[in-house]
């Protein structure tokens, strides 16, 4: 039995050599027969491909299958993301719906009051912003519009957005706004919905801060911040931006303009408010002599 057992490990490792010898020579009859650049030997590439090659698909098909799973799944993230959403844009568009509607009803109530003289449209003029001359210390910008196209001192100029500053110094063809965010700028300015009056007081930081609230108390984050058109300064209603509470707890406003594309600059024709001198001018026009005292008597006695 030892015997057979030792004569059969002889014939093993003979054959196992052989095997292995047959194997290289075939790997490397196929490296050759791979690298040879003939047409025959294309052809009979593209058909061992042909042949074997569609042969595996039963074995890529777990593959294609976790494949299509996995992206069935993002899918399905994806849908519920926007699902999400398009339900806060439906709130948020429920809001505005609110808010129309009772914008709506005070338009017809002002439409329905008789005798009633409202403030003409502002009227502007568009500028092009031709210099940035922004820096730690001063906040302003230059515009392509001056004296040539009516402009005046003081006049408060906008984006598309909001409200950007106002004009300081005009010359021939140009002139220069102070942003809303420089460090002299001080506007008044009214909290929606409370009514609270606030100064609005740059300090080159994009969120200027509130000061001199009236009650604090009762501004909330996200209240509309507008001029208040206090001292003639600004027209009144024009969109500044909302509150917001900043990180060392002061009231500050989110401007609504947006200074990081700032190109186009609307600068608003305020005609100003007009002074009166004699308050007397109200009750009798001025070419009307005002009765006096003794002719008043008289007429009393009459």
């Amino acid at each position: 039995m030892a015997r057979d057992r030792q004569s059969g490990e002889d014939y093993v490792a003979p054959i196992r050599r052989l095997l292995v010898g047959l194997l290289v020579l075939v790997l490397l009859g196929v490296f050759l027969i791979w690298r040879i650049d003939s047409p025959r030997v294309e052809r009979l590439r593209a058909e061992v491909i042909d042949t074997v090659v569609p042969s595996f698909d039963w074995a890529m098909a777990p593959v294609t299958a976790t494949a299509d799973l996995i992206a069935d799944f993002q899918s399905y993230q994806r849908l519920a993301q926007q699902n999400q959403d398009l339900r806060r844009e439906l709130q948020q568009m429920k809001a505005w719906r609110e808010a129309a509607l009772q914008l709506e009803q005070e338009n017809a109530k002002l439409r329905d009051l008789n005798n009633v003289q409202l403030d003409p449209d502002l009227t502007f003029v568009t500028g092009v912003v031709l210099a940035d001359s922004g820096s730690p210390f001063r906040q302003s910008v230059l515009l392509n519009v001056g004296q040539r196209d009516g402009i005046v001192d003081g006049w408060a100029t906008m984006d598309g957005l909001g409200l950007v500053g106002r004009i300081s110094g005009v010359g021939s063809d140009t002139s220069r706004v102070i942003l809303l965010t420089d460090t002299s700028s001080r506007i008044p300015v009214t909290i929606q919905p409370s009514g609270q009056r606030a100064i609005l007081s740059g300090d080159n930081t994009l969120n200027p801060p509130l000061d001199f609230v009236e009650d604090a108390d009762q501004v909330r984050p996200g209240d509309r911040v507008v001029t208040s058109g206090d001292g003639g300064v600004f027209p009144s209603d024009l969109q500044v931006g909302q509150v917001a509470l900043g990180t060392d707890q002061r009231l500050r406003v989110r401007l609504s303009a947006d200074y990081e594309r700032l190109q186009f600059v609307r600068v608003l024709r305020s005609q100003g408010i007009e002074r009166i001198e004699d308050p007397g001018g109200l009750v009798a026009p001025a070419d009307l002599p005002l009765p006096t005292a003794e002719a008043t008597a008289e007429a009393t006695d009459g």
